[in-house]
């Protein structure tokens, strides 16, 4: 958890770019994530040297190369630790004439990071402003894996609350919810189609972590988690950069964050390679037929790219493999030809979990559009008895544009490390959803449909088209008014009228 020094000192390198010139968020956060990457190359060679100094050793793996680079620096002047020690003008030289052309053609350290970087640009306008960003940047304790991890999300955050951008952001809340409803294991292997910052890959990270430390014991098992469980996909460079680094700072070594347009490329190379797909993908609109891919046609004949994504996830899922998913309210209840067969095919010919509304300003202030979470599990043969449904008024937050937390920050997300009341739990729905989730093939069988959450049968299902809307199925509760009988009504009606004759002729009385 970050301190209040901590969130201090962030806020003053955001506001320093902000003065110095650069107020677009992400340019800020692009620029930052390859002044950290600068001082991450430079604390792995300096472990490279004190290893091999301890085995008397050559160095195993030379980041820094010995020798001058091909403008006459020496390389160890590229290195965080010696050039931070520079004066602002010969700093700002060193860095954007020798230290960025080393990023972009030596490939730093061989990882997906440095892949990353090949294009990085350096565009803090003025040596003042980049001495005082990596002086402010040097003060930040970045040994500990969990400070890393949660400077740098502390600084994503920034991103969504600075403007424009924010539809990058998935709040960290929801994520950890549908981490913890699927609940990752040691051999699984995650993908995200539409990675983002890569908060779903981070977030399943930290879960395993903490429910699975064997991971990080057992050699093999350490082997998959920092080469082979991680998978993300954009087509934007600005976020697979940023995205790299949110996983570097959160402890995986190589994951396999890539450059791909998931709606409009084949497949053939990841079809039913993953084991769990995490998600909120980008809901823009349509797409041409000529820029889709073919193979998701042949499964949903669509424009939609909401409807694509879906089809992708099947076909990106392994057989057993399960999803949790954020989709628009459209997918649920959307009449055309295209909603309802990609619907039946979910319903039908693979197991539907659950459908879990989220309020409406859960995204806000970006998009006020209604959206809810689906869980399903690729089976190829049908499985879908019950669907369980919530309805989550609440997420902790207030629903406004300024979403403001409603709770102390121990009682907030979905496991929160105290007790909530039953007025504490109207405002976060969180926790009781992840309480009644592993019930839905018990007791959630039983409770009404005018409760919270309950389950309904597949044949319902299939009978109302396969919508899937949340109120299709709610029965709502009205207050029952006793209504008098007509006798009794005609008679109070009658005494009325009596009384108000008797007030008008005493009134005609005093006038007289």
């Amino acid at each position: 958890m970050l301190t209040g020094e901590l969130r201090s000192q962030i806020d003053s390198i955001w506001n320093a770019f902000w003065s110095g010139g650069i107020s677009n968020p992400l340019e800020v956060m692009e620029q930052i994530t390859y002044l950290l990457f600068l001082r991450r190359l430079d604390d792995l060679h300096t472990l490279e040297e004190n290893k091999s100094v301890r085995l008397n050793k050559p160095i195993e793996r030379c980041i820094f190369p010995e020798g001058k680079d091909d403008k006459g620096r020496d390389y160890n002047d590229l290195r965080w630790s010696h050039f931070k020690n520079f004066t602002p003008a010969e700093m700002y030289m060193v860095v954007g004439e020798h230290v960025f052309p080393f990023l972009r053609t030596m490939g730093g350290d061989g990882s997906t990071y440095a892949h990353h970087m090949k294009d990085a640009r350096f565009t803090i306008p003025t040596p003042a402003l980049l001495s005082k960003v990596v002086d402010l940047l040097d003060h930040i304790p970045m040994e500990d894996r969990d400070t890393k991890g949660d400077v740098y999300e502390y600084m994503l955050s920034k991103i969504a609350s600075a403007g424009q951008n924010g539809q990058f952001r998935t709040p960290r809340h929801i994520i950890q919810l549908m981490v913890a409803l699927t609940e990752p294991n040691a051999k699984d292997v995650i993908c995200d189609p539409a990675s983002g910052t890569c908060g779903f890959l981070v977030a399943a990270g930290e879960y395993l972590r903490l429910h699975h430390p064997e991971i990080l014991r057992d050699e093999v098992a350490r082997e998959h988690f920092h080469h082979g469980m991680f998978h993300g996909y954009d087509f934007d460079n600005t976020m697979l950069r940023i995205g790299s680094m949110n996983m570097a700072l959160h402890g995986v070594d190589n994951p396999d964050i890539r450059y791909q347009d998931s709606l409009a490329q084949d497949h053939a190379g990841d079809e039913e390679k993953y084991s769990l797909i995490l998600a909120n993908p980008p809901f823009a609109g349509s797409l041409d037929y000529e820029n889709t891919a073919k193979d998701l046609l042949v499964m949903v004949k669509t424009k939609k790219t909401e409807l694509l994504f879906l089809a992708l996830f099947l076909r990106l899922l392994k057989p057993g493999g399960r999803a949790a998913v954020i989709v628009p309210d459209g997918v649920l209840f959307g009449s055309s030809n295209a909603h309802k067969a990609l619907r039946r095919m979910i319903v039908e010919e693979q197991k539907l979990d659950a459908v879990i509304s989220l309020p409406s300003g859960a995204f806000k202030p970006y998009a006020g559009v209604s959206t809810a979470i689906l869980l399903f599990t690729k089976t190829n043969s049908g499985g879908t008895d019950q669907v369980w449904f919530y309805d989550m008024h609440a997420d902790g937050w207030s629903l406004d544009d300024k979403r403001q937390p409603l709770l102390s920050e121990d009682k907030l997300g979905a496991t929160p490390s105290a007790v909530l009341s039953e007025e504490e739990h109207s405002k976060n729905n969180l926790p009781d959803v992840l309480a009644r989730w592993p019930q839905r093939g018990h007791d959630e069988l039983s409770r009404p449909r005018t409760a919270q959450s309950f389950c309904i049968p597949k044949a319902d299902i299939a009978a109302n088209g396969y919508d899937l809307s949340l109120n299709r199925y709610k029965e709502v509760v009205h207050d029952t008014i006793e209504h008098l009988p007509p006798k009794v009504i005609l008679v109070r009606l009658a005494e009325l009228e009596a009384e108000i004759q008797a007030g008008m002729r005493e009134l005609e009385g005093m006038l007289e």
